[in-house]
């Protein structure tokens, strides 16, 4: 590391701050911002501030927008009510949207219940869940009729999905998640137990 030049080393070590950057990384970003135009690195710093002044929590789903109250997607009269699909993160959202294959509501829990890293249910945004989906089941026109659980299919994911089912179940109503195995083009010689495990769980008539 550059100790003698602190401004860059500063840059660096705030870097590898950010999630899946090492060191390595962190040090060839800094590079490559101290060889770019100083317009990039101005750039780059207000976009990162307006970010900060102007980005929220949608207060209805927790997914991210700039707009005063609700986002784009609970604008949005076009879409289904009777669906809702909760996720772990505002970016699968986006994974999801892409696909073209859901045009529900959206829910966002901003992480997963993770007992060894001291995350519980009350960390996340499962209480304005609760409250959001018993506020719908007063009447039928805007009821919540099924909830697709879209989380990871990892220890901390299936802890969740088992919390939220439990909660869910009692109120009546369907849930489901979403099916995991093996994707397509994929070869069963190179897929773990696990994920073939959950493809055969998962399969389908044909």
């Amino acid at each position: 590391m550059l100790d003698y030049v602190p401004s860059f080393t500063q840059l660096v070590s705030e870097l590898n701050k950010l999630p899946g950057i090492g060191p390595k990384t962190a040090q060839r970003l800094a590079y490559y911002i101290l060889n770019s135009p100083e317009q990039y690195s101005q750039g780059l710093s207000k976009a990162m501030h307006e970010m900060h002044l102007k980005v929220r929590k949608c207060e209805q789903c927790f997914a991210l927008t700039e707009n005063d109250n609700l986002c784009h997607f609970c604008e949005d009269t076009k879409r289904n009510d009777s669906l809702l699909c909760i996720v772990e993160q505002p970016s699968d959202i986006s994974r999801l949207e892409f696909s073209g294959a859901f045009r529900g509501r959206y829910h966002v829990l901003h992480g997963v219940i993770s007992p060894l890293d001291g995350v519980g249910p009350e960390d996340l945004t499962t209480q304005a869940l609760i409250h959001r989906i018993d506020l719908s089941l007063k009447t039928e026109e805007t009821a919540i009729k099924e909830v697709i659980l879209a989380l990871d299919a990892d220890l901390e994911g299936d802890t969740t999905v088992l919390y939220l089912a439990k909660i869910l179940k009692e109120r009546g109503i369907k849930i489901s998640r979403i099916a995991h195995g093996i994707p397509i083009g994929g070869d069963i010689d190179y897929v773990d137990h696990r994920t073939l495990g959950r493809a055969l769980e998962n399969r389908v008539d044909v």
